[in-house]
């Protein structure tokens, strides 16, 4: 699961809308953080969590489903277990067949049959990775805490 700087970079970049599954309310949980940020940087993140559906996050609505969204969605990014990938692709896929490009599994998050299906379907996929910490590697932002993301740039 080798992505190129170009690859993760041109999804970051041409994707608006994110559907985040298993998005969590509480403040100090990943997925709500990661959302959050994402949100702050100009991302529409629509939360799915069923346990939530109806309360608001990120300035959106959380819904149940992907199916209850009745927006154009560019990237699903998913924060749930491996074993829960398939079903939300499949999902992904019959809910939105004309804007779909990306599903992004997160940290520690893999399922290459379900990968296999959404390429096949024209989708890109990432795996084991995190849109946040790869937005902050590609556009500059790690470097200003520090840290060396080998990517050279002129840009402050």
């Amino acid at each position: 699961m080798r992505y190129t700087d170009k690859f993760l970079r041109n999804i970051l970049r041409r994707t608006k809308v994110i559907a985040m599954v298993g998005v969590s309310p509480k403040s100090i949980r990943p997925s709500n953080y990661v959302g959050r940020y994402m949100s702050m940087k100009g991302f529409t993140v629509i939360p799915v969590n069923p346990g939530h559906a109806g309360e608001t996050l990120f300035g959106q609505t959380v819904r149940a489903t992907l199916s209850e969204i009745d927006a154009p969605v560019d990237m699903i990014d998913i924060f749930r277990r491996s074993e829960a990938v398939p079903p939300i692709v499949d999902e992904a896929l019959n809910a939105f067949p004309d804007t779909l490009k990306t599903i992004w599994m997160q940290i520690g998050v893999t399922h290459t049959e379900a990968a296999h299906k959404a390429e096949h379907s024209g989708v890109d996929v990432v795996m084991n990775r995190c849109p946040k910490i790869e937005y902050q590697r590609l556009f500059g932002e790690l470097r200003m805490g520090g840290f060396n993301t080998g990517i050279i740039s002129s840009k402050l």
